[in-house]
């Protein structure tokens, strides 16, 4: 870190290519723990976005996810004793525990908490820590904003704790893992895709994904002349976990409502032709339409996977904008700020569609912009975001990358 201050290192390490940052951060991980004889290993856990396909995840539906070339970086090494020590560049100032304790929740040990949880899950699935490690963190990811830095962190982490063990846990056993100790240890009653993704993502493609069987398709991102570009709201996300868990119970409601009148397992195995017996069975008017995006929107995942094999963006863009609509009217997720960011970006020419990606009331959104426009597309996108919002948004084009690896 030499004579640079935290801040002027952050963005020192941000704009480094991958080989020489991984050269920094092992400088930075000696300077903090000193040197040894263990191997200092480093895995890239990648953020994703999904590109359509929202709040379905938890309802047997299916979804459009990618992994995308912006990573969180896990760098940790064995010690010779119990101790397990967490140490973030962003976020100075350590965190300790043992390799033969029993890990539980507790609200004071904040994003220790995310990385505890995976080692109870590995723990209960039999694998036994035989001795402490260090570990320091270094993400590229904004820190909520719907772009799954958490499942990042989880699914990161606990690759780099299978390979510097050596345990034998897939890409599909770490998702699982990741998921329940969401649902277990930070009580977020997520679906599975976040995790999925994160830990089974490839370079170029996205990923039809049916929730229900966790059977996937691998479907190549070929854009053309567009590309993906990422909103972030930048807004802080008080209320995004109750919420969440409060549209998975409306969910939930709806689902045994329905199950009174018919065999189903989840809301996504209906569809649009079944939307008259749904009304007749649910008369609560907001569990009616929390029930109506679920079926809606599984059909849009289907047919933007199809409109994108055929190569038809423009019909890609406008399933994206009837997705934020449904997510804005029927589930109710959205928020000023997205809905600012959406709108004006579906107003913009070089634009086919935008809609908000992740878990809603603030976070990100995505929009499908002609390459040539993406400078002029975020200049005035951002200055009518903040004139409407008084908030100020940041913008990266992406491209589809690689599941969590050794770097």
């Amino acid at each position: 870190m030499g004579t640079m201050t935290q801040h002027e290192f952050i963005r020192f390490l941000t704009d480094l290519p991958e080989e020489q940052m991984k050269a920094e951060l092992t400088k930075a991980f000696t300077e903090r723990y000193g040197a040894g004889t263990e191997e200092i290993m480093m895995i890239a856990s990648p953020a994703r976005i999904n590109i359509i396909g929202e709040h379905i995840d938890y309802n047997g539906g299916k979804v459009f996810p990618a992994a995308i070339d912006r990573y969180l970086y896990v760098l940790l090494r064995k010690r010779a004793d119990t101790t397990i020590i967490y140490d973030d560049i962003r976020f100075p100032g350590a965190l300790e525990f043992s390799s033969t304790e029993t890990f539980c929740y507790r609200r004071e040990n904040q994003y220790a908490n995310y990385l505890n949880g995976m080692l109870a899950m590995l723990q209960k699935g039999g694998y036994k820590l035989t001795s402490g490690f260090e570990v320091l963190f270094f993400s590229k990811l904004p820190a909520g904003g719907g772009i799954s830095s958490s499942a990042a962190l989880e699914v990161g982490f606990g690759r780099a704790v299978a390979e510097l063990f050596g345990f034998k846990v897939d890409a599909v056993e770490l998702a699982k893992m990741g998921q329940e100790s969401e649902h277990v240890f930070m009580n977020m009653q997520c679906g599975i895709m976040d995790q999925f993704s994160i830990a089974m993502g490839k370079k170029e493609c996205a990923m039809l994904l049916d929730t229900a069987t966790l059977e996937y398709e691998y479907v190549p991102l070929v854009l053309g002349d567009y590309r993906i570009v990422v909103m972030n709201t930048n807004k802080q996300r008080a209320l995004v976990d109750s919420k969440y868990n409060e549209r998975c119970a409306e969910c939930m409601e709806g689902l045994a409502l329905l199950q009174k009148i018919k065999t189903v397992y989840n809301l996504c195995d209906l569809t649009s032709a079944d939307l008259s017996a749904v009304e007749a069975a649910i008369t609560d008017e907001c569990i009616f339409k929390r029930v109506r995006h679920c079926i809606t929107e599984n059909e849009r995942v289907l047919a933007a996977v199809a409109a994108l094999k055929a190569g038809d963006l423009p019909k890609l863009g406008e399933l994206l904008k009837a997705s934020h609509d449904s997510l804005r009217r029927d589930y109710e997720v959205t928020g000023i700020e997205l809905d600012a960011l959406a709108d004006t970006a579906n107003a913009e020419r070089g634009c086919l569609g935008a809609r908000m990606t992740g878990a809603g009331f603030g976070g990100c959104a995505i929009a499908l912009v002609q390459k040539d426009a993406v400078a002029e597309f975020t200049a005035r996108v951002g200055k009518a975001y903040t004139e409407k919002t008084g908030l100020t948004a940041s913008f990266f084009a992406c491209e589809a990358g690689d599941g969590a690896h050794r770097v």
